[in-house]
């Protein structure tokens, strides 16, 4: 796909508007400043492909990402080293959030720190039996991850998560409700690219603008939330795309969304 050639942490295929993205850094799929850039460009190309309605994003081989590439860090004598790799990180992330199409986390294996966070930044969460995350960062002398853990994770949870760096499996990450489903790590894939097939079949404009909301509303009041909800269904109202979704209704045969 124009744009993002020449990869060499990442992997993407596109088939029936659904791109899948595979972090593939062995042995453990840890995050660096390559790694970083990568996505960023990846997913800010994605956002902008009209063959691209719904992406997955999973791990190769036993992992999803280990996290934080340790050997990556930043020297803290270095004046402005640490803002300026924050800033790198927090890019890594954001592009996902901010990407216009629906992310869905398959959760192959162990997301850790900066994995585990880069899972809670998606949309949608799938897990495997097998797989686990935890946040390591005690362990380690850091600190990191309270806010994305915190809007997935109850109170009481999210600090037993943080404070003993526990590993919750994805059976337990799926009955605490971090996770929409939990499956044999030989299925996973197959069911997150079906559910994204799914998303990638409903009218694109509507899906853009659900996300927005999802995005924008998080944090606001519930009247002003909802009010630009409202906004975004007065403008979706003018397009080809809503108006052939009626006329399909009352026609009774499924409709052909265009972008539009």
């Amino acid at each position: 796909m124009p744009g993002i050639e020449d990869l060499s942490v990442l992997r993407v295929e596109v088939a029936e508007g659904v791109a899948t993205v595979t972090i593939d850094r062995p042995p453990v799929n840890a995050q660096n400043g390559v790694f970083r850039d990568e996505i960023t460009r990846v997913f800010d190309v994605l956002h902008e492909s009209e063959e691209v309605r719904a992406i997955v994003l999973t791990g190769a081989g036993k992992t999803f990402s280990a996290g934080a590439d340790l050997r990556d860090r930043p020297d803290a004598a270095k004046r402005g080293a640490f803002p300026r790799h924050s800033r790198g990180v927090r890019a890594g992330f954001d592009c996902v959030m901010e990407c216009g199409k629906p992310v869905i986390a398959a959760v192959n294996g162990a997301a850790i720190g900066a994995g585990c966070v880069l899972a809670l930044v998606c949309d949608i969460i799938l897990v495997a039996e097998d797989a686990f995350m935890s946040m390591t960062e005690v362990e380690v002398g850091l600190a990191g991850g309270v806010q994305h853990v915190l809007r997935h994770f109850g109170q009481s949870d999210a600090r037993m998560f943080l404070y003993t760096a526990r590993r919750l499996s994805g059976v337990e990450l799926h009955r605490m409700r971090v996770a929409s489903g939990c499956y044999p790590k030989a299925e996973l894939l197959a069911v997150a690219q079906a559910m994204a097939k799914d998303i990638a079949g409903k009218a694109p404009l509507a899906v853009a603008a659900m996300k927005r909301a999802f995005t924008l509303c998080e944090y606001m009041p519930l009247h002003e939330g909802y009010r630009f909800e409202q906004t975004q269904t007065a403008a979706l109202a003018k397009t080809e795309d809503t108006k052939e979704a009626l006329a399909a209704f009352a026609e009774k045969r499924k409709p052909v969304f265009r972008g539009r």
